[in-house]
Protein backbone atom coordinates (compact mmCIF):
# COMPACT_ATOMS: atom_id res chain seq x y z
CA UNK A 1 0.00 0.00 0.00
CA UNK A 2 1.30 3.12 -0.73
CA UNK A 3 0.64 6.76 1.37
CA UNK A 4 -1.21 9.62 0.10
CA UNK A 5 1.10 12.66 0.06
CA UNK A 6 -0.76 15.81 2.16
CA UNK A 7 -1.56 18.70 -0.31
CA UNK A 8 -3.12 22.24 0.97
CA UNK A 9 -4.32 24.10 -1.32
CA UNK A 10 -5.62 26.91 -0.31
CA UNK A 11 -4.42 30.33 0.03
CA UNK A 12 -2.45 31.44 3.14
CA UNK A 13 -3.66 35.16 3.83
CA UNK A 14 -0.36 36.99 5.07
CA UNK A 15 -1.13 37.78 8.27
CA UNK A 16 0.33 41.47 8.66
CA UNK A 17 -0.14 44.39 11.31
CA UNK A 18 0.51 47.89 10.29
CA UNK A 19 1.08 49.78 13.65
CA UNK A 20 3.11 53.11 13.48
CA UNK A 21 5.36 52.08 10.87
CA UNK A 22 5.78 49.01 12.31
CA UNK A 23 4.22 45.26 11.38
CA UNK A 24 3.43 42.75 14.08
CA UNK A 25 1.94 39.04 13.70
CA UNK A 26 -0.83 38.03 15.56
CA UNK A 27 -0.30 34.53 17.26
CA UNK A 28 -2.20 32.21 15.74
CA UNK A 29 -3.35 28.67 17.41
CA UNK A 30 -1.85 25.12 15.77
CA UNK A 31 -4.03 23.94 12.67
CA UNK A 32 -3.77 20.96 10.77
CA UNK A 33 -3.33 23.07 7.60
CA UNK A 34 -0.05 25.58 6.63
CA UNK A 35 -0.92 28.67 8.75
CA UNK A 36 -0.69 32.15 7.44
CA UNK A 37 3.04 33.77 7.58
CA UNK A 38 3.79 36.80 8.47
CA UNK A 39 6.69 38.85 5.80
CA UNK A 40 9.56 41.56 6.67
CA UNK A 41 10.38 44.37 5.85
CA UNK A 42 7.25 46.51 4.12
CA UNK A 43 7.95 50.20 4.01
CA UNK A 44 5.57 52.09 6.52
CA UNK A 45 2.39 52.51 4.81
CA UNK A 46 0.70 54.62 8.25
CA UNK A 47 2.88 57.73 8.71
CA UNK A 48 1.11 59.25 5.44
CA UNK A 49 -2.84 58.61 7.22
CA UNK A 50 -2.41 61.24 10.39
CA UNK A 51 -3.87 63.89 9.31
CA UNK A 52 -6.88 62.08 11.47
CA UNK A 53 -5.45 61.00 14.95
CA UNK A 54 -9.14 60.11 16.14
CA UNK A 55 -9.18 57.67 13.36
CA UNK A 56 -5.27 56.22 14.15
CA UNK A 57 -6.10 55.76 17.69
CA UNK A 58 -8.76 53.71 16.68
CA UNK A 59 -6.78 52.04 14.19
CA UNK A 60 -4.19 51.36 17.02
CA UNK A 61 -6.43 50.18 19.76
CA UNK A 62 -7.59 47.48 16.71
CA UNK A 63 -4.37 46.64 16.44
CA UNK A 64 -3.19 45.90 20.22
CA UNK A 65 -6.93 44.26 20.44
CA UNK A 66 -5.67 41.84 17.89
CA UNK A 67 -2.08 41.52 19.43
CA UNK A 68 -3.85 40.32 22.92
CA UNK A 69 -6.59 37.60 21.10
CA UNK A 70 -9.22 40.03 21.17
CA UNK A 71 -10.16 39.76 17.71
CA UNK A 72 -14.45 41.18 17.79
CA UNK A 73 -13.62 43.89 19.88
CA UNK A 74 -10.47 44.90 17.16
CA UNK A 75 -13.26 44.25 14.42
CA UNK A 76 -15.56 46.73 16.21
CA UNK A 77 -12.26 49.64 16.88
CA UNK A 78 -11.33 48.85 12.55
CA UNK A 79 -15.29 49.54 12.01
CA UNK A 80 -15.02 52.77 14.35
CA UNK A 81 -11.89 54.03 12.61
CA UNK A 82 -13.44 53.66 9.07
CA UNK A 83 -16.26 55.41 10.25
CA UNK A 84 -14.73 58.10 11.20
CA UNK A 85 -12.23 58.12 8.24
CA UNK A 86 -13.45 56.09 5.42
CA UNK A 87 -10.14 57.13 3.46
CA UNK A 88 -7.82 55.33 5.98
CA UNK A 89 -6.67 52.13 4.23
CA UNK A 90 -4.49 50.32 6.96
CA UNK A 91 -8.10 50.15 8.66
CA UNK A 92 -9.57 48.43 5.68
CA UNK A 93 -6.99 46.23 5.48
CA UNK A 94 -6.54 45.55 9.15
CA UNK A 95 -10.13 45.05 9.31
CA UNK A 96 -9.89 42.35 5.95
CA UNK A 97 -7.25 39.90 8.36
CA UNK A 98 -9.18 40.47 11.21
CA UNK A 99 -12.41 38.99 9.17
CA UNK A 100 -10.32 36.29 8.00
CA UNK A 101 -9.07 35.14 11.32
CA UNK A 102 -12.50 34.51 12.41
CA UNK A 103 -13.47 32.55 9.07
CA UNK A 104 -15.32 35.59 7.53
CA UNK A 105 -14.31 34.82 3.89
CA UNK A 106 -16.11 37.52 2.13
CA UNK A 107 -16.19 40.12 4.09
CA UNK A 108 -12.66 40.28 4.65
CA UNK A 109 -12.15 39.94 1.20
CA UNK A 110 -14.28 43.14 0.75
CA UNK A 111 -12.48 44.74 2.93
CA UNK A 112 -9.13 44.22 0.90
CA UNK A 113 -11.11 45.48 -1.59
CA UNK A 114 -12.19 48.83 -0.10
CA UNK A 115 -8.50 49.31 1.23
CA UNK A 116 -7.29 49.08 -2.42
CA UNK A 117 -9.96 51.85 -3.19
CA UNK A 118 -8.96 53.78 -0.66
CA UNK A 119 -5.13 53.94 -2.02
CA UNK A 120 -4.17 52.07 -5.02
CA UNK A 121 -0.96 51.33 -4.51
CA UNK A 122 -1.25 49.29 -1.82
CA UNK A 123 0.44 46.18 -2.70
CA UNK A 124 -0.22 44.10 0.44
CA UNK A 125 -4.03 44.77 0.53
CA UNK A 126 -3.97 43.45 -3.28
CA UNK A 127 -2.00 40.49 -2.65
CA UNK A 128 -4.69 40.08 0.18
CA UNK A 129 -7.27 40.56 -1.82
CA UNK A 130 -6.11 37.70 -4.59
CA UNK A 131 -5.56 35.46 -1.70
CA UNK A 132 -9.11 35.40 0.10
CA UNK A 133 -10.35 35.37 -3.62
CA UNK A 134 -8.41 32.43 -4.10
CA UNK A 135 -9.48 30.92 -1.21
CA UNK A 136 -13.32 31.58 -2.75
CA UNK A 137 -12.33 29.81 -5.89
CA UNK A 138 -12.19 32.61 -7.90
CA UNK A 139 -9.60 31.80 -9.83
CA UNK A 140 -9.28 34.53 -12.79
CA UNK A 141 -10.23 37.67 -10.38
CA UNK A 142 -7.46 36.56 -7.75
CA UNK A 143 -5.03 35.82 -10.97
CA UNK A 144 -5.66 39.93 -11.77
CA UNK A 145 -5.41 41.05 -8.05
CA UNK A 146 -2.23 39.23 -7.91
CA UNK A 147 -0.89 40.64 -10.81
CA UNK A 148 -1.25 44.08 -9.90
CA UNK A 149 -0.08 43.50 -6.42
CA UNK A 150 3.36 42.33 -8.26
CA UNK A 151 3.05 45.16 -10.18
CA UNK A 152 3.71 47.41 -7.68
CA UNK A 153 5.80 45.52 -5.54
CA UNK A 154 7.42 42.59 -7.33
CA UNK A 155 9.27 41.63 -4.08
CA UNK A 156 6.21 41.17 -1.87
CA UNK A 157 7.26 37.31 -1.07
CA UNK A 158 3.47 36.20 0.03
CA UNK A 159 2.09 37.66 -3.57
CA UNK A 160 4.51 35.64 -5.17
CA UNK A 161 3.32 32.51 -2.66
CA UNK A 162 -0.56 32.90 -3.35
CA UNK A 163 0.63 33.35 -6.90
CA UNK A 164 1.81 29.77 -6.28
CA UNK A 165 -0.76 28.40 -4.93
CA UNK A 166 -3.42 29.68 -7.69
CA UNK A 167 -0.89 28.23 -10.43
CA UNK A 168 -0.73 25.00 -7.98
CA UNK A 169 -4.44 24.63 -8.21
CA UNK A 170 -4.64 24.99 -11.91
CA UNK A 171 -1.75 22.27 -12.25
CA UNK A 172 0.53 24.51 -13.53
CA UNK A 173 3.48 22.60 -11.57
CA UNK A 174 6.32 25.02 -13.43
CA UNK A 175 4.86 28.59 -12.73
CA UNK A 176 3.78 27.36 -9.46
CA UNK A 177 7.70 26.04 -8.80
CA UNK A 178 8.71 29.30 -9.86
CA UNK A 179 6.57 31.70 -7.89
CA UNK A 180 7.77 29.78 -5.08
CA UNK A 181 10.81 29.78 -5.58
CA UNK A 182 10.42 33.91 -6.15
CA UNK A 183 8.50 33.22 -2.69
CA UNK A 184 11.32 31.84 -0.59
CA UNK A 185 14.00 34.45 -2.34
CA UNK A 186 12.26 37.19 -0.42
CA UNK A 187 10.67 35.63 2.68
CA UNK A 188 13.16 33.61 3.55
CA UNK A 189 12.00 32.91 7.25
CA UNK A 190 8.54 31.77 6.25
CA UNK A 191 8.00 27.21 5.40
CA UNK A 192 5.38 27.58 3.34
CA UNK A 193 6.74 28.18 -0.06
CA UNK A 194 9.19 25.53 0.23
CA UNK A 195 6.33 23.07 1.29
CA UNK A 196 4.64 23.62 -1.53
CA UNK A 197 7.62 23.34 -3.95
CA UNK A 198 7.90 20.00 -2.54
CA UNK A 199 4.03 19.64 -3.48
CA UNK A 200 4.76 20.45 -7.19
CA UNK A 201 7.88 18.06 -7.39
CA UNK A 202 5.90 15.49 -6.44
CA UNK A 203 3.39 15.94 -8.75
CA UNK A 204 6.33 16.21 -11.51
CA UNK A 205 7.65 12.93 -9.74
CA UNK A 206 10.70 14.60 -8.86
CA UNK A 207 11.18 12.91 -5.45
CA UNK A 208 14.73 14.22 -4.78
CA UNK A 209 14.06 17.75 -4.88
CA UNK A 210 10.43 17.38 -3.23
CA UNK A 211 12.86 15.79 -0.35
CA UNK A 212 15.31 18.51 -0.48
CA UNK A 213 11.63 20.94 -0.42
CA UNK A 214 10.30 19.74 2.45
CA UNK A 215 13.77 19.45 4.18
CA UNK A 216 13.98 23.08 3.72
CA UNK A 217 10.14 23.50 5.07
CA UNK A 218 11.23 21.46 8.47
CA UNK A 219 14.30 23.48 8.68
CA UNK A 220 12.81 26.75 9.22
CA UNK A 221 9.54 25.47 11.09
CA UNK A 222 10.32 22.30 12.82
CA UNK A 223 7.20 21.66 13.76
CA UNK A 224 5.48 21.21 10.49
CA UNK A 225 3.63 18.74 10.63
CA UNK A 226 2.43 17.99 7.08
CA UNK A 227 6.22 18.45 5.81
CA UNK A 228 7.53 15.53 8.03
CA UNK A 229 4.39 13.39 6.77
CA UNK A 230 5.45 13.82 3.58
CA UNK A 231 8.76 12.77 3.99
CA UNK A 232 7.84 9.95 5.55
CA UNK A 233 5.66 9.15 2.88
CA UNK A 234 8.74 9.61 0.66
CA UNK A 235 10.52 7.07 2.87
CA UNK A 236 7.87 4.69 3.25
CA UNK A 237 7.65 4.52 -0.55
CA UNK A 238 11.11 4.05 -0.71
CA UNK A 239 11.02 1.34 1.27
CA UNK A 240 12.93 3.03 4.40
CA UNK A 241 11.20 1.93 7.38
CA UNK A 242 13.14 3.67 10.39
CA UNK A 243 13.97 6.80 8.47
CA UNK A 244 10.13 6.93 7.70
CA UNK A 245 9.13 6.03 11.14
CA UNK A 246 10.99 8.79 12.65
CA UNK A 247 9.71 11.59 10.16
CA UNK A 248 5.90 10.39 11.25
CA UNK A 249 7.12 10.75 14.69
CA UNK A 250 8.13 14.25 14.33
CA UNK A 251 5.12 15.06 12.29
CA UNK A 252 2.67 13.55 15.80
CA UNK A 253 5.12 15.71 17.95
CA UNK A 254 4.58 18.67 15.88
CA UNK A 255 0.75 18.26 16.30
CA UNK A 256 -0.61 15.35 18.37
CA UNK A 257 -4.50 16.12 16.14
CA UNK A 258 -2.45 15.10 12.93
CA UNK A 259 -4.16 11.41 12.17
CA UNK A 260 -2.08 10.95 9.09
CA UNK A 261 1.29 10.72 11.23
CA UNK A 262 -0.31 7.76 12.99
CA UNK A 263 -2.15 6.18 10.20
CA UNK A 264 1.53 6.55 8.55
CA UNK A 265 3.18 5.29 11.61
CA UNK A 266 0.78 2.43 11.35
CA UNK A 267 1.90 1.25 7.88
CA UNK A 268 5.45 1.30 9.24
CA UNK A 269 5.10 -1.08 11.95
CA UNK A 270 2.95 -3.33 9.40
CA UNK A 271 5.96 -3.33 6.91
CA UNK A 272 8.52 -3.91 9.91
CA UNK A 273 5.46 -6.78 11.31
CA UNK A 274 5.75 -5.24 14.33
CA UNK A 275 1.71 -5.51 14.56
CA UNK A 276 0.81 -4.78 18.41
CA UNK A 277 2.61 -1.22 17.69
CA UNK A 278 0.59 -1.15 14.24
CA UNK A 279 -2.61 -1.72 15.93
CA UNK A 280 -2.08 1.05 18.56
CA UNK A 281 -1.29 4.07 16.50
CA UNK A 282 -4.00 3.03 13.88
CA UNK A 283 -6.68 2.54 16.55
CA UNK A 284 -5.74 6.12 17.62
CA UNK A 285 -5.48 7.15 13.86
CA UNK A 286 -8.95 6.24 13.67
CA UNK A 287 -10.24 8.02 16.32
CA UNK A 288 -8.50 10.88 15.48
CA UNK A 289 -10.68 10.65 11.93
CA UNK A 290 -13.53 9.91 13.65
CA UNK A 291 -13.04 13.23 15.86
CA UNK A 292 -12.42 15.60 12.88
CA UNK A 293 -15.42 13.76 10.59
CA UNK A 294 -13.14 12.47 8.22
CA UNK A 295 -15.00 9.19 7.33
CA UNK A 296 -13.49 8.44 4.46
CA UNK A 297 -10.04 7.56 6.63
CA UNK A 298 -11.51 6.12 9.23
CA UNK A 299 -12.90 3.38 7.57
CA UNK A 300 -9.50 2.93 5.81
CA UNK A 301 -7.83 3.20 9.24
CA UNK A 302 -10.43 0.22 10.28
CA UNK A 303 -9.66 -1.80 7.08
CA UNK A 304 -5.79 -1.89 8.17
CA UNK A 305 -6.78 -3.15 11.69
CA UNK A 306 -9.18 -5.71 10.17
CA UNK A 307 -6.46 -6.77 8.24
CA UNK A 308 -4.09 -6.82 11.20
CA UNK A 309 -7.04 -8.57 13.24
CA UNK A 310 -7.02 -11.39 10.53
CA UNK A 311 -3.33 -11.87 10.64
CA UNK A 312 -3.32 -12.37 14.23
CA UNK A 313 -5.95 -14.85 14.11
CA UNK A 314 -3.91 -16.79 11.35
CA UNK A 315 -0.44 -16.56 12.90
CA UNK A 316 -2.46 -18.20 16.19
Amino acid sequence: MRLSFYKYCKAGLVSLILLGGSILSPSSSASPTPTPYSLLPIPPLLAQYNNNQTATDWLNQGLQAINVGRVEDAIAYFNQAIKLDPNLAPAHYNLGLALRQVGQLQPAADAFYRATLADPKFAPAFANLGGALLEGNNLQQANDYLQRALQLDSKLGFAHYNFGLLREQQGDWDKAIASFKKAMQYSQNAPEPAYHLGICYLQQNKVDKAKDAFRKAVKINPKYSEAHYNLGTIWYNQNKSQEALEAFRKSAEANSNYPNAYYGAGLVFMQLRQYPSAVQVLQYARDLYNAQNNTLWARNADQLLQQLQNLNYQLR
